[in-house]
C-alpha cells in the first residue's frame, strides 16, 4: 500500500487528535494562570490572629515554624515580606499576615480535577514526556507541511496562494519575540 500525502497528513491527524486539544486546552490555561489560578481552587479560607511583628525579615525555618503553631502541615514554598504583610506559599496554603495588627488569613486550596493534569503537560520534565512532545512537535510540521501540500491544481495551491498566508502567519510571532521578548 501506498502511503500518499493526504493519507499522512490523516493519520497524524487522527494520531494526535486528543493530544492537539490536551495541549491547546492546558496552553490557554497557562497563558491565564495569574488572572484566575486555573490549576487550583479555594476550598476555604480561615482567619489568623498572631502578635503583631515589628519585622523586616523573615528566615525560613521561621516561616515553617509558624505555619506549623497555626496548623499548617505542608510543603513550604516561599515566605516574604511585601508592603507591611507577610506572605507564606506552601504547596496547598498561602498564608498572609497584617504585620501590624497580626490579623491574616490562612487560604487552602485544592486542585481543579482534570485541569490540573492538563497543567501537568506543560510543566513536565521527565524525559519521556519530552521526548514525546518533541516527536509530536516534529508531527505538527509534518501536519502543517503536508496540509499545505495536499491541494495540487487550481489557485489555492501552496504555491499560488498558500506561502502568503503562511508569511503572514509567521509575521505576528516573529513581531512578537522582536517587540517583548528581547
Amino acid at each position: 500500500m501506498k502511503l500518499t500525502r493526504r493519507d499522512l497528513h490523516r493519520d497524524l491527524g487522527y494520531f494526535y487528535m486528543g493530544l492537539i486539544i490536551s495541549f491547546a486546552f492546558s496552553g490557554i490555561l497557562q497563558n491565564h494562570r495569574d488572572a484566575w489560578k486555573p490549576e487550583k481552587y479555594t476550598a476555604s479560607e480561615k482567619s489568623v490572629i498572631i502578635a503583631p511583628m515589628a519585622i523586616e525579615k523573615m528566615e525560613e525555618n521561621q516561616a515553617k515554624e509558624l505555619g506549623k503553631s497555626l496548623g499548617i502541615e505542608d510543603k513550604f514554598r516561599r515566605v516574604m515580606i511585601k508592603e507591611g504583610k507577610l506572605k507564606i506559599s506552601y504547596e496547598n496554603n498561602d498564608l498572609e499576615i497584617d504585620l501590624k495588627s497580626g490579623k491574616g488569613d490562612i487560604v487552602t486550596y485544592g486542585k481543579t480535577p482534570l485541569i490540573s493534569q492538563m497543567h501537568y503537560l506543560h510543566k513536565s520534565t521527565s524525559n519521556w514526556w519530552i521526548y514525546y512532545s518533541d516527536i509530536f512537535g516534529i508531527s505538527l510540521i509534518i501536519l502543517a507541511i503536508s496540509g499545505s501540500l495536499m491541494i495540487e491544481k487550481g489557485k489555492n495551491t501552496f504555491r499560488l496562494r498558500g506561502w502568503k498566508l503562511a508569511v503572514a502567519g509567521l509575521v505576528f510571532p516573529i513581531l512578537i519575540v522582536l517587540f517583548f521578548a528581547l
